[in-house]
């Protein structure tokens, strides 16, 4: 049996005359930038996410860089957040200037470990940034209490957790503000590049508005210096269908998650942390194993392919070696980036293509 990793023509098949008529729709507006759909995508994005306010943007890396600059920070100051994550969690830090401060992960959830946070803080200090990895949101009441405690602004770190709740409530709905990425490959994909902040701050918002559109306070009128980081009319358009299937296939990945859950039951296979049950959205199927490469190479000999999310941490990475960060400073995170393999999950596999995978990842690396 072949198990691909991942099938974004699977899903566009299954809406090709949908996405063929909302492209058109948008088309005939000739709503290239912005424009209707975005606007509509924004109110309903923001529904969903239960906030007052979405601003549709050209990418999660440009959500994240506009809530930091939204939230004040600036050249000198520090944002606390994990090593474990794509870089551009670090890379929308340094775009304001500030110093990405970096704390291990709890390796059962692999996301920040919430007890190492409160040692991280100094007077540079300004806002916490967690990251909801593989979509598993992060211990926010243990955060917000933290953050209270010292003054600080929490911005979550939502690319990865479209649709996840924490304790009931939404992600993106938590934090001061937050920041999604539609990536094609995410939960809710657009088809090329796409992202949103939301918040429950009109100010925020306000200022996040005209950050993204050169600063404009209205047309040609730029009272701030601004970006070029507005989301394209077909984007939107795309977007707002496929919101409308968000929940379903969340729920179609809990369903596969549990078939890998219990055929690895009792297997030399270590898993991240499940969540409460109905919160998490299972952006990735994350397991670690010694002897990763090895383990990948026998999957892929059997038709199973897979991903590394991450193979080398932030810290470690060329770009941000200058910070004085040393291998063995986040054991865990280490560790985790050594041992991780993305296995196959997305709402258009079947249960049978699931237990395969699952199956074979467990003959492989054998039991306890």
């Amino acid at each position: 049996m072949i198990v691909p990793f991942f099938d974004l023509k699977a899903q566009y098949a299954s809406l090709r005359e949908e996405i063929l008529a909302a492209l058109d729709r948008a088309g005939s507006k000739a709503a290239f930038i912005q424009g209707e759909d975005v606007d509509a995508l924004e109110q309903e994005f923001a529904a969903y996410c239960e906030v007052k306010h979405c601003v549709a943007l050209n990418s999660g890396t440009s959500a994240l860089h506009l809530a930091l600059l939204a939230a004040g920070v600036k050249a000198g100051d520090e944002v606390i957040t994990t090593s474990n994550s794509f870089i551009a969690t670090a890379e929308a830090i340094s775009y304001t200037g500030a110093r990405p401060v970096f704390v291990d992960i709890d390796p059962r959830t692999a996301n920040i470990d919430v007890g190492k946070v409160a040692a991280a803080v100094t007077s540079r200090t300004r806002v916490i940034l967690p990251v909801h990895l593989y979509g598993l949101a992060a211990e926010m009441d243990s955060i917000l209490k933290t953050a209270t405690q010292h003054g600080l602004m929490v911005i979550e770190d939502a690319c990865q957790a479209h649709g996840a709740r924490y304790r009931g409530a939404r992600v993106g709905s938590i934090g001061k503000s937050a920041a999604f990425s539609f990536y094609p490959s995410k939960n809710l994909g657009a088809y090329g590049e796409g992202g949103a902040l939301t918040t429950n701050d009109d100010a925020i918002a306000a200022q996040a508005r005209a950050l993204r559109s050169h600063g404009e306070s209205r047309r040609y009128f730029h009272d701030i210096m601004g970006f070029n980081y507005r989301m394209s009319g077909f984007q939107g358009a795309i977007l707002r269908l496929k919101l409308r299937h968000l929940d379903k296939w969340n729920a179609r990945r809990r369903e596969l998650a549990e078939i890998y859950r219990r055929t690895l039951a009792g297997a030399r296979v270590e898993l991240q942390d499940a969540g409460a049950p109905g919160e998490r959205v299972f952006h990735l199927l994350v397991v670690y194993v010694a002897d990763r490469d090895a383990v990948r190479a026998k999957l892929e000999e059997r038709g199973v392919g897979t991903g590394v999310h991450y193979p080398l941490p932030i810290h470690l990475q060329k770009p941000y070696q200058s910070l004085g960060y040393r291998q063995g400073d986040f054991p865990h995170t280490e560790r985790a980036c050594e041992r991780v393999i993305s296995m196959p999950l997305y709402p258009e596999m079947t249960h049978e293509q699931a237990a395969y995978a699952a199956q074979t990842l467990r003959e492989i690396a054998g039991d306890r």
